[in-house]
């Protein structure tokens, strides 16, 4: 599948995710306004997805400062930090990302290095960054496959597979990961209102790789479970606190609730980068709201009565005592979280 995010020839390069399933639209961008753009109209979306495109605004943003001098270019990659930093408040990885980037530069410009040569450095730190999300994502995969059942039912919401990425995927890596170790999983994907990414993304990228996938309406979720159809939850997730409280897609905690009750496990699978250590629990996480028109219009069409108040986060947070276990590229982390995360951790600083 192509990459939902690369850097090309001083080029960023991605799927534009709205226009999806109906077609498959590859943008072309060379300024740090137009990644910015793309992710606060959700051209691009998916913490992972975010976080690297982040990166690569700041590299566009370097080099269109080589020729200034090393203070000017730092400053305008404070500025660019600042114009992606307003975009998606809840989405860590962005804000890793960009940090990840200034301070190679900062680090470079200190060591005096010139201007050309920290745009040559970020370039190259882009274009790692784009390999080793993918590789994370296969580690979270082959971890989190040890964790399904043989053969048996994964239900997903939203969409953190290869789409949420730069590719392979986290919650779907993990079922990609099984399949490919010659487990037969069925897929139940929520729709996941109000944009629908659920149907529109997670079904298409299953559809594309061959693996079994039902699309369910969103409520349907305890239904499935009761009869017996669920054997497990996978979702990725937007941020993580240091006690494993998950912020995701709004919904998700709706599902860890009824899964739960029905003694099913559930599972979160996520790059350490989506872990964000100086947050101590969920109850600190931004919540991103977003625009009316996203429930009251479907397909630019209208469906609520006018003048309607709504209310639209995008995520919720789910306490970590319903999470199972949280799959990194480090192995899975089970509770206590404020213990096994602050394990993981440590092997990612060594």
């Amino acid at each position: 599948m192509q990459r939902t995010v690369d850097y090309v020839n001083g080029k960023a390069v991605m799927i534009d995710q709205t226009r999806l399933p109906s077609e498959l639209v590859l943008l072309e961008m060379d300024s740090v306004e137009q990644v910015s753009e793309a992710i606060s109209s959700m051209k691009v979306r998916g913490a992972p997805a975010i976080g690297v495109s982040a990166a690569i605004g700041m590299a566009l943003a370097a080099r269109r400062s080589v020729g200034k001098s090393v203070l000017e270019l730092i400053a305008s990659l404070e500025e660019a930090a600042l114009l992606m930093k307003g975009t998606r408040p809840t989405a860590v990885n962005l804000f890793w990302g960009i940090d990840r980037m200034l301070d190679a530069a900062r680090l470079a410009a200190s060591e005096g290095l010139s201007s050309g040569e920290i745009a040559d450095l970020l370039d190259r730190l882009a274009v790692r960054m784009v390999a080793e999300d993918e590789e994370t994502n296969r580690l979270i995969g082959k971890h989190g496959a040890e964790l399904l059942p043989q053969s048996g039912g994964v239900l997903t919401h939203c969409n953190a597979g290869a789409l949420a990425c730069v590719g392979y995927g986290t919650a779907l890596g993990v079922v990609r990961a099984a399949v490919e170790s010659g487990k037969s999983i069925h897929v139940y994907a929520d729709e996941t209102r109000p944009r629908l990414q659920g149907m529109k993304l997670t079904c298409f990228e299953l559809l594309e790789d061959n693996i079994p996938v039902t699309l369910v309406a969103d409520n349907m979720a305890a239904s499935l479970m009761r009869k017996g159809a669920i054997d497990c939850v996978v979702v990725g997730a937007d941020r993580i606190a240091a006690n494993g409280d998950v912020a995701n897609k709004i919904g998700t905690y709706s599902v860890a609730v009824i899964a739960r009750h029905h003694g099913i496990p559930f599972y979160v699978a996520a790059p350490m980068s989506t872990i964000d250590f100086s947050l101590y629990s969920g109850d600190d996480i931004p919540i991103e709201e977003r625009s009316a028109d996203e429930m009251t219009h479907i397909g630019g069409i209208c469906v609520a009565p006018e003048g309607v108040t709504v209310i639209n986060p995008s995520f919720d947070v789910t306490p970590g005592e319903l999470v199972s276990a949280i799959i990194t590229e480090n192995g899975g982390a089970r509770p206590t979280y404020s213990d096994s995360l602050a394990d993981a951790k440590r092997k990612t600083d060594r």
